[in-house]
């Protein structure tokens, strides 16, 4: 099975890397200064373990692969770029190509099921930071992080074992779900803090502000009828797998959105995450004041490329009052 991970950066390119190093076929789709540096020099991949470099296949888009009978796309772009990464796909593979979807949020795997015939979530709980080019990290060890999978919208296969197999290989440990989609509408209230750590620190994921995003968005869900992994099932699975630890002497900074506002990316997942829960809300007539307010600082931050931490989440939360 040949693995084309397309989107190398800090889920992409340590789940291309520690696939790499178990020895599967794998091919990263990754742009910019962060292609040439791996096409250079290798993609050096940074733990609590220690750090090496992997010369592993790297291409600028998907029509520079060199595709095999049995390829698996892992989608590993941002929600806000799935729409970009799917159109490049189509003029390059058949629609028949698995498309496994490690990526926050509950929209990709509808985007590509309107292109592609076996398509796959994946509930990613998996700690890593990617802020310069060539480089990403992995801050768990020895086990990198939970990559449990499932078909969308429900169900398993052949395919769903296959790739869980190759996940548990790869210092991951992967679990086949019939019900996915279940488990990522769970990790969804969870990454409704994602822009409260990013505008305000870490110390924010623990604030009233994000309890209170948090209890909309699990109205919103009751509201539509969506069922989602409780909070006692989802500490469960996670149990003590993950063990964040320093890598090159320092803790890990921040979570997905922080990294993209420590890079100046200029775009932010948090549509895709407050603003699924403000769309519920405005469809089952349930107040989202709070998920409104973040989508909102989210968008401005990454326009105006505000640094991570320029505000206080009590300052945030008077402004709803």
């Amino acid at each position: 099975m040949q693995f084309v991970v397309l989107g190398a950066g800090a889920i992409g390119g340590v789940v291309a890397a520690r696939l790499f190093e178990a020895g599967h076929d794998v091919v990263a789709v990754a742009r910019g200064a962060h292609r040439e540096a791996m096409a250079a020099h290798g993609l050096e991949l940074r733990s609590p373990s220690g750090t090496t470099t992997l010369r592993l296949p790297v291409a600028s888009d998907p029509q520079s692969v060199a595709w095999a009978a049995d390829s698996v796309v892992l989608l590993a772009v941002k929600s806000q770029q799935t729409g970009a990464a799917l159109g490049s796909l189509r003029g390059a593979v058949a629609e028949t190509t698995p498309v496994v979807c490690l990526q926050n949020g509950v929209a990709n795997e509808g985007k590509a099921a309107r292109s592609f015939s076996a398509v796959y979530g994946v509930s990613v709980m998996c700690p890593t930071l990617h802020l310069e080019p060539g480089v990403v990290e992995a801050s768990s060890s020895p086990t990198t992080g939970i990559l449990d999978i499932g078909r969308y919208p429900s169900g398993r296969d052949a395919l769903a074992e296959a790739v869980a197999a190759a996940f548990s290989s790869a210092t991951f440990q992967s679990a086949v779900r019939d019900d996915i989609m279940r488990w990522k509408w769970s990790k969804l209230l969870t990454n409704l803090g994602n822009i409260i750590e990013a505008a305000c620190g870490p110390p924010g994921r623990r604030s009233a502000l994000a309890a209170l995003v948090r209890k909309e968005g699990e109205a919103c869900l009751r509201a539509a009828g969506i069922d989602f992994v409780s909070a006692k099932e989802d500490a469960e699975r996670r149990g003590d797998i993950l063990r964040v630890s320093p890598v090159s002497g320092r803790q890990r900074p921040g979570g997905s959105t922080w990294q993209s506002l420590a890079r100046g990316t200029g775009d932010i997942e948090t549509d895709f995450l407050n603003g699924e829960v403000a769309r519920l809300g405005a469809l089952h007539s349930v107040p989202t004041p709070a998920n409104e307010l973040l989508c909102a600082l989210g968008a401005e931050m990454a326009a105006r490329r505000v640094p991570p931490g320029s505000y206080a989440a009590a300052d945030l939360l008077a402004r709803l009052a």
